[in-house]
């Protein structure tokens, strides 16, 4: 075997598509003939353009090339020579790194370049955005894809424009999997999916709760996932209370730093929102994001029709007889002699009622159920303000209910505190869990346990919820929940920045709706002082996670609220000052952070004086007051030197280094960018690396240096890579499109730049010395390139992939490294 190449790579697989069919077909001597020309004409086309055949498997290739451009090459050359044989072949690319070993290659690329190749059809070329940000062939964006055994989602191309089926990937999208399969709902899945195929735009699911809207939601948007080229997005809304919050949170799922407006655009892309009912006044903004929107579909699960144009509603039945027999016995393993069918009969065949009594299965027979549950639902069905479905689920709920004995019973009660769900110590801790009697109740269906944590379907926590008011504990159980979520912000404020702070915001994160119902109940009891500082505490997670929007509205309440001038509200003037920074609201922020500096010096707090400072120096030098900004940020740095918060120091430093940065005063700015850099490497701070080490990549070509300013271009690109922050990843490409165009590279500088303004359009949160900085860079790019070529390129690198352009970014520094090396 030749040498393999090393460094980065691109792998090719190919495998026919249907060769079992085919051997059917043609019978073992003519499929052999037709598999030995296939082999030819793929190797030809490979020994061509220089690639090395890794592995041979029956009919499937594994192959590496040493550039992109060669390995698409042969992919296309391979399939025009197949186009007159009878085999039909997929081919995948996909170029990245891995290493060599025992004559073959390790990593997680390989198995990625493994999975675009599956995706396809016989006779289809895919590529991953990594290799199409390394090519100049016509070709075709296939959207964002899910591919299995990987997290994040990727863009996928085609070589050419023929029409293919869907690929077969899970794509684009955060449905949940459930983990029992659907039983029944065959004609129903069918009915939702053909509204929503033939014109529908708003669908609204309809029932009482137990109904399986979710369940049927859920079942519907998968079958259209291939058919949505941008995505399809699941957004519960069980937890929500406020129908303010509700584009806030349609934005957090999507990724949008603006509005969802914007940021859906154009987009082919099917929305899940689940549990509308108690935000139902936000239905009219759904209208409006549909008028806004000319791609967008919306599948809506609620108890209540949503009454606005558009919509159309479908009133979910509850499963046909011989299905809920089928539910109840794929649960218990229970045939069904008779007594099944009836027991189903009694419960409306209502899919979570049937659940409910499938889980009292292993203590009581189908008969044993029948007895005791038919005379409490003869009784409880007479009612006439309820939906008789509603009441015969009420009355199975309560039937589960009353057979737990009375510690199962108080504990499912005080359960219902928690929204989302709860982990087992603030179990223990709020409500004094047992964890015998919480695996009780999760035997016996009431309480779910999924990823180390306990939850209730929202039908049964209202349930809950009901039992809680009645025992006289709810107020009590309510403020021990608030209480405890206070705590737990304030104990992990100070990890939510710097070094292993996702961890903390993950943390925070999985908790975020019960942090939401502590804000919403010291708001209630009139404990603003309460909320601001929980509020404040979080702040960092609301910045970095997106929740601008809610962050925002949640801050101007407190504020407005209670004027009293106290460290909470000092602390929460410093937060609101954060968010309303990276919202647009520059005089807002201005006005907030010196109200804040003023109460921190009246408190004595030297820590939060110094916190203060630095975030009114970052805004006085946005508004051009450099020497201003100047003095109160080298007291910010000194004040917190003296505090011993080195972490705020450093990017205080750093903040102080970008005041001289920005009118040009570099002599003094990059002393303290170097001194930024020696701080970040001893915190171990990579965000704060990465920035240092992009301002003396600039420096170093100021004097002559190309090599080393591609060498530090190329480390922040290794810092950011992995980065949860996508504004940290773009305003780092934004600088190395400024550092390539430094470099002699402006085309590619073109495309990046480019790539880089459309990705902070579609962010939103923007830093105002980005745009600046751009803006130079465009100039820089504009001197070097005629009119035409820079429309091109702007125009690709708007079509680029966040993928895609950090490829693009990491190769070209690669290749200037080795040019300059050689020279």
């Amino acid at each position: 075997m030749p040498e393999l190449p090393t460094g980065t790579v691109t792998f090719l697989f190919t495998d026919i598509e249907g060769s079992t069919r085919l051997l059917d077909e043609l019978g073992a001597e003519a499929y052999a003939e037709a598999l030995a020309g296939h082999r030819r004409i793929v190797r030809d086309a490979i020994a061509r353009h220089g690639g090395v055949e890794v592995d041979t498997q029956g009919d499937a290739f594994f192959v590496a090339f040493p550039e992109a451009s060669a390995a698409v090459t042969a992919a296309g050359e391979a399939q025009r020579g197949l186009a007159d044989h009878r085999v039909r072949v997929r081919m995948g690319l996909h170029t990245g790194t891995a290493r060599v070993s025992d004559g073959g290659y390790i990593g997680s690329d390989v198995h990625l370049g493994a999975r675009v190749a599956a995706a396809g059809h016989g006779g289809q070329v895919l590529m991953s955005s990594a290799t199409r940000g390394l090519i100049a062939y016509d070709v075709l964006d296939l959207g964002q894809h899910r591919l299995k055994d990987f997290d994040s989602p990727l863009a996928i191309y085609q070589l050419g424009h023929d029409r293919y089926p869907p690929l077969r990937t899970i794509s684009n999208t955060n449905l949940p999997r459930p983990a029992s399969p659907l039983v029944g709902r065959t004609r129903e899945v069918a009915e939702v999916t053909a509204r929503l195929q033939n014109g529908a735009r708003l669908l609204t699911l309809t029932g009482p709760g137990g109904m399986g809207k979710t369940r049927l939601a859920i079942e519907s948007a998968s079958e259209l996932v291939s058919h949505n080229r941008n995505g399809v997005f699941w957004v519960p809304l069980a937890s929500l209370t406020d129908p303010a919050l509700v584009m806030s949170e349609v934005g957090q799922t999507l990724g949008a730093k603006g509005s969802v407006a914007e940021h859906v655009g154009a987009s082919e892309m099917l929305l899940l929102l689940d549990n509308f009912e108690q935000v139902v006044d936000a239905a009219p903004e759904l209208a409006e994001l549909l008028q806004a929107c000319a791609n967008l579909r919306l599948l809506v699960t609620s108890r209540e029709r949503l009454r606005v144009a558009g919509e159309v509603e479908y009133a979910v039945p509850p499963l046909a007889e011989p299905e809920a027999v089928e539910l109840f016995t794929a649960r218990t393993g229970i045939a069904d002699d008779g007594d099944v069918a009836e027991l189903c009969r009694r419960l409306d065949n209502l899919p979570l009622a049937v659940e409910l009594a499938a889980a009292r299965a292993s203590v009581l027979s189908p008969a044993q159920m029948l007895e005791r549950l038919g005379q409490r639902l003869d009784l409880l069905k007479g009612g006439r303000d309820a939906d008789a479905r509603q009441q015969t689920l009420r009355a199975t709920i309560e039937w589960s209910h009353d057979l737990l004995n009375a510690e199962e019973q108080a504990l499912f009660a005080r359960l219902a505190v928690f929204r989302g769900g709860c982990a087992l110590e603030a179990a223990e801790e709020v409500i004094e869990a047992d964890v015998d009697t919480l695996q009780s109740l999760v035997d016996k269906s009431l309480v779910r346990h999924s990823n180390g944590r306990f939850w209730m379907l929202e039908t049964i926590r209202e349930f809950a919820a009901e039992r809680l008011d009645e025992s006289g504990m709810a107020e009590t159980m309510r403020r021990s929940h608030a209480v405890h979520y206070l705590a737990l912000a304030e104990e992990v404020e100070s990890a939510l920045v710097g070094p292993g702070s996702d961890r903390w915001h993950d943390l925070i994160q999985r908790d975020h709706e019960n942090i939401r119902s502590a804000l919403d109940h010291f708001e209630a009891t009139s404990e603003i002082e309460s909320a601001m500082r929980l509020s404040g505490a979080i702040a960092e997670f609301w910045d970095q996670r997106a929740h601008h929007p809610e962050a925002l509205l949640r801050y101007t309440r407190l504020l407005e609220a209670d004027t009293r001038p106290t460290p909470a509200r000092a602390k929460a003037l410093d937060a609101a000052s954060m968010i309303a920074t990276k919202s647009g609201h520059q005089q807002t922020a201005v006005k907030w952070q010196e109200e804040a500096l003023a109460l921190h010096r009246q408190f004595g707090d030297k820590r939060g004086t110094a916190i203060a400072m630095w975030g009114l120096g970052y805004l006085w030098v946005e508004d051009g007051n450099y020497v201003a900004a100047q003095d109160i940020l080298r007291e910010s740095v000194d004040l917190l030197g003296e505090v011993g918060d080195d972490v705020a120091a450093a990017w205080a430093t750093r903040t102080l280094a970008f005041s001289y940065f920005k009118p040009g005063d570099n002599a003094r700015a990059r002393p303290l960018y170097e001194e930024t850099l020696r701080r970040a490497r001893e915190i171990g701070d990579a965000d704060l690396e990465a920035h240092g080490l992009g301002a003396l990549a600039e420096y170093a070509i100021d004097d002559g240096r190309p090599l080393e300013a591609a060498l530090l271009a190329r480390q922040t690109l290794q810092i950011v890579a992995g980065a949860a922050d996508p504004l940290l990843v773009t305003s780092r490409l934004s600088g190395v499109a400024r550092v390539l165009s430094l470099l002699g590279r402006p085309t590619v500088a073109a495309r990046l730049i480019s790539h880089a303004e459309f990705r902070h359009e579609e962010i939103g949160a923007r830093e105002i010395w980005v745009a600046t900085e751009n803006q130079k860079t465009i100039s820089l790019i504009h001197a070097a390139l005629d009119e035409a070529t820079f429309a091109r390129e702007w125009d690709e690198g708007r079509k680029l992939s966040p993928e895609a352009a950090m490829a693009l970014a990491i190769a070209e520094l690669d290749d200037a490294v080795e040019r300059n090396r050689a020279n």
